[in-house]
C-alpha cells in the first residue's frame, strides 16, 4: 500500500494516492528490500517540479505502470528540500553513470543503498531515442536478478568512484598559497567573470539562464573597490532585464526560478523563496549604489508577494509555488489578448504596447508580461502612474483562478536566506518594515526550530518538525543572524551564530579537514557525507561558513576561527581562480580577506541609526561593522560603551583611534583607510 499519507512534506502528499506503493526514505523499506530480495527505485524531486509532474501523470498515475513498479521494486518517494543528503550521492551517482542530471531523478539502489542504475525523466512511450518507462522496469529488474553479483560490484565501484572523487576534490584545492597582488586578483575574477556575460541581454551564458546572483554580486562589490563601470554596468543590465522580463511575476510579485530563453521572457514558471531571497539582497545592493527607483519597487514587490502568499502567521515563509495549475505551466500567470481587451478597454492600446502583447500570443499561443527599455521609454508619466492601479485591478482577477500549490513547508536554511535578505533591504533602503520582518521571523526561527537533540531542525511543516539540520541551514542561520546583530545593535544575535559555530566545530567536522561536511556526523544516513564546494543556486554553506568565522573572529578574537577560514580559502584557491563564476561567493569571501580591512565598532544608544548612516553613505564591502546599544563584555566591544553617548570607534589590528562622535567625521576616517 502507499504510505505516504502519513507524511507531512507537500511533494511526497502528492503521490499518497498514486496506485504505486510508495514508502518514505527509511530502514523500513531497505528491511522490506533485503527480505524480499527486490531491488529499490528511489524517485526523487520536489513539489514545484513541472517534469515531476509530468512524469507523475503519465507513469506513476497509470495503474498498468504501477503494478509492474509494484511487484518488481520496492518504491521509495524522496523530497529533495527535505533529503538534500539523499539527494546529493544519488544526483552524484547519475551525473556519474549518464553525465548528467536533473528532477525527477530516478535511481535504482541495492538493498543496501548502493546505484546502479538511474536517470531523469523517462517517457511513457519510447521517444526521442528514450527507452520508455516500462521498457526501464523490466529490464533493470531482469539484470538485478540474473545478474546480481556484477550488480554488487558495479554498485561498489559507483560508489568507490564517488568517494574518490570526493577526496579528489579536497586534494586538487590543497594548494599552496600565492602573494597574488589582492587588487589584481580582484580584477581577474571580474574578467573571467565578464568573459562569460552577456553584455546585450544581461547575465551569463545563453539559455536556458539562470540568475546567477552571485556573480552580480561580485561585480558589485567589485566596482564598490575600484570604482569599474564595466562591472557595474554589466550587474545593473542584469537586473534591469530580469526585471522587466517575464520570469518576473509583473502584476504579483517574485522571480521565477530561470528563463528557458536567452531574454528573460518565458520561464519556468516556478517560484522558490531563495532565489529571491538572493535577489533581494542584489537588488537592494544595486539600489544603494545606483539609487534607481525602480529597484526598491522590485524589494517591496517580492515583499508584498511573500506577505500575501508566503508566509504563516508566526511569519515564517514557506519554501515553493508551483509552475502548473489545472495542469497546465503557467496557465496561472499569462493572459490572452482578447481577455485583457476586455478587462482594460481604453488603457489596453498602451498597456499591449508596453507588455508585448500578441493577438496570437507571445509565448504558446498566450501571452506572458515582459517590457523592455524602449517600451518603458515610450510611456507617458500618466501612464505610469496608471500601471500600479492596472497591476491591482488584473491581481484581483487573476486571484480567482485555481491557483498553483504552494510547497508550505519552511526549510530553515531558506529562511535563515530570506531573513538577511530582509535586513539588506532594510539597510538600503531605511524601510523599518522591512526590519520588522526579519526580526519577526528570526525569533520564529530561534524558538520554533529549536530542537534539544541536534541544535535545530531543517524542515517544519503543520508544527511538525523533521530531521536535523543539515550544515546549510546552520551556515546560513548563522549569517543572518551576523547581519541582523549589526542592524538592530544587538550581540544576543552574535552570541547565537557562535553557538552554531561551536557546534558545527563538533558535529560537522573531521580531524585535519577544513572544509565542514554536509549532514550532522552523529545523524549521517547515506555513506558518503559530502563537502559543499560550489556556489550553485545556493551559496556553498563552506562559502559562508568562511564568512561567518573571520566575522566571529573579529568579533570574539578567535584565533581558531580565523585560522580556520584561512584554511578554507586555501584549499579551495585554485579552484577559485579557475572557475570563478561557479565559486563567486568564494571570491568576494577571498578579496575581502585579502584587502586591506577595518573594523568599526559603534556603541551606544543610537548605534542602530549611526550605523545605518555610515553603512549607506557609501557602500563598502571591505569594513566590517560591530554594533551594541548598551554595555556588552564581547572582547571586540568591551569598554567603549559610554552613558548618553553613541561613539565610532574605528580600529585596525585589534587597536583602535580615539573614539568619534560625528557620522560626517567618521566617515571621512573611514574613507582614508580605504584608499
Amino acid at each position: 500500500m502507499n504510505l505516504l499519507h502519513l507524511e507531512s512534506s507537500p511533494y511526497l502528499l502528492q503521490h499518497a494516492n498514486n496506485p504505486v506503493h510508495w514508502q518514505p526514505w527509511g530502514e523500513v523499506a531497505f528491511e522490506q528490500a533485503k527480505n524480499e530480495n527486490k531491488p529499490v527505485l528511489v524517485s526523487i524531486g520536489y513539489s514545484s517540479c513541472h517534469w515531476c509532474h509530468v512524469m507523475e501523470h503519465e507513469s506513476f498515475e497509470d495503474q498498468e505502470t504501477a503494478d509492474l513498479m509494484n511487484r518488481l521494486f520496492i518504491n521509495i518517494k524522496v523530497d529533495r528540500e527535505e533529503l538534500p543528503d539523499v539527494d546529493h550521492i544519488y544526483m552524484d551517482a547519475v551525473q556519474a553513470m549518464t553525465g548528467s542530471g536533473g528532477w525527477p531523478l530516478n535511481v535504482f539502489v541495492t538493498p543496501d543503498k548502493k546505484a546502479f542504475y538511474g536517470g531523469t525523466y523517462f517517457p511513457p512511450v519510447r521517444a526521442h531515442g528514450r527507452a520508455s518507462w516500462k521498457e526501464v522496469l523490466i529490464n533493470v529488474s531482469q539484470y538485478f536478478s540474473q545478474n546480481r553479483s556484477d550488480v554488487e560490484a558495479q554498485s561498489q565501484k559507483l560508489l568507490d568512484h564517488i568517494k574518490q572523487g570526493s577526496m579528489m576534490n579536497m586534494i586538487e584545492n590543497e594548494v599552496e598559497k600565492n602573494d597574488e597582488n589582492p587588487t589584481e586578483t580582484a580584477l581577474l575574477f571580474s574578467k573571467k567573470m565578464l568573459a562569460n556575460a552577456d553584455l546585450e541581454e544581461g547575465g551569463f551564458g545563453m539559455a536556458p539562464k539562470f540568475p546567477s546572483t552571485f556573480a552580480i554580486k561580485y561585480l558589485l562589490d567589485y566596482y564598490s573597490l575600484s570604482k569599474d563601470d564595466t562591472s557595474l554596468q554589466q550587474a545593473l543590465l542584469s537586473l534591469d532585464k530580469m526585471m522587466m522580463g517575464g520570469i518576473y511575476d509583473q502584476v504579483g510579485g517574485g522571480f521565477a526560478r530561470y528563463s528557458t530563453d536567452r531574454f528573460w521572457i518565458a520561464p519556468h514558471f516556478e517560484k522558490m523563496l531563495y532565489d529571491n531571497a538572493l535577489l533581494i539582497e542584489v537588488y537592494a545592493m544595486a539600489y544603494s549604489i545606483s539609487k534607481k527607483p525602480e529597484y526598491h519597487q522590485v524589494i517591496s514587490e517580492i515583499v508584498n508577494w511573500l506577505k500575501r502568499e508566503m508566509m504563516n502567521e508566526s511569519s515564517g515563509f514557506y519554501s515553493a509555488q508551483d509552475a502548473d495549475s489545472e495542469g497546465i505551466e503557467g496557465k496561472y500567470y499569462t493572459w490572452s489578448y482578447d481577455e485583457l481587451h476586455e478587462i482594460l478597454q481604453d488603457d489596453f492600446p498602451w498597456f499591449s504596447k508596453y507588455y508585448q502583447l500578441k493577438k496570437e500570443g507571445n509565448w504558446e499561443h498566450t501571452n506572458i508580461l515582459y517590457t523592455t527599455y524602449e517600451s518603458k521609454a515610450k510611456l507617458t508619466e500618466s501612464q505610469r502612474n496608471q500601471l500600479p492601479l492596472i497591476h491591482k485591478k488584473l491581481m484581483d482577477i487573476r486571484i480567482q483562478r485555481i491557483k498553483p500549490l504552494t510547497d508550505d513547508k519552511q526549510l530553515l536554511s531558506w529562511n535563515a536566506l530570506m531573513n538577511k535578505a530582509l535586513s539588506h533591504a532594510y539597510l538600503h533602503t531605511g524601510n523599518g518594515a522591512f526590519l520588522d520582518l526579519a526580526e519577526r521571523n528570526m525569533h520564529y526561527l530561534l524558538n520554533h526550530f529549536r530542537s534539544k537533540e541536534h541544535l535545530y531542525f531543517h524542515t517544519s511543516r503543520n508544527a511538525v518538525l523533521k530531521h536535523a539540520a543539515y550544515a546549510d541551514d546552520l551556515a546560513y542561520l548563522a549569517d543572518a543572524l551576523i547581519e541582523l546583530a549589526k542592524i538592530a545593535s544587538d550581540t544576543m544575535y552574535l552570541d547565537k551564530a557562535k553557538e552554531i559555530v561551536d557546534y558545527m566545530n563538533e558535529y560537522f567536522s573531521e580531524s585535519g579537514q577544513a572544509l565542514y561536511l554536509f549532514t550532522n556526523r552523529t545523524f549521517q544516513q547515506v555513506e558518503v557525507n559530502k563537502r559543499e564546494m560550489y556556489d550553485g543556486a545556493l551559496p556553498s554553506s563552506n562559502a559562508v561558513m568562511c564568512r561567518v568565522l573571520h566575522y566571529l573572529h573579529l568579533v570574539y578574537w578567535q584565533e581558531d576561527f580565523k585560522k580556520r577560514a584561512e584554511d578554507m580559502l586555501l584549499m579551495m584557491r585554485q579552484s577559485i581562480f579557475k572557475y570563478p563564476l561557479s565559486f563567486a561567493v568564494w571570491c568576494a569571501e577571498l578579496q575581502f580577506q585579502s584587502h586591506s580591512s577595518i573594523e568599526v565598532c559603534i556603541a551606544g544608544k543610537d548605534a542602530k541609526n549611526i550605523f545605518r548612516q555610515l553603512y549607506t553613505k557609501q557602500y563598502q564591502p571591505n569594513v566590517t561593522y560591530i554594533t551594541t546599544h548598551k554595555e556588552n563584555t564581547i572582547v571586540s566591544l568591551k569598554g567603549k560603551y559610554q552613558d548618553g553617548e553613541t561613539l565610532i570607534y574605528i580600529c585596525s589590528n585589534f587597536s583602535c583611534q580615539e573614539p568619534l562622535r560625528d557620522v560626517n567625521h567618521a566617515f571621512t576616517e573611514i574613507s582614508k583607510f580605504m584608499l
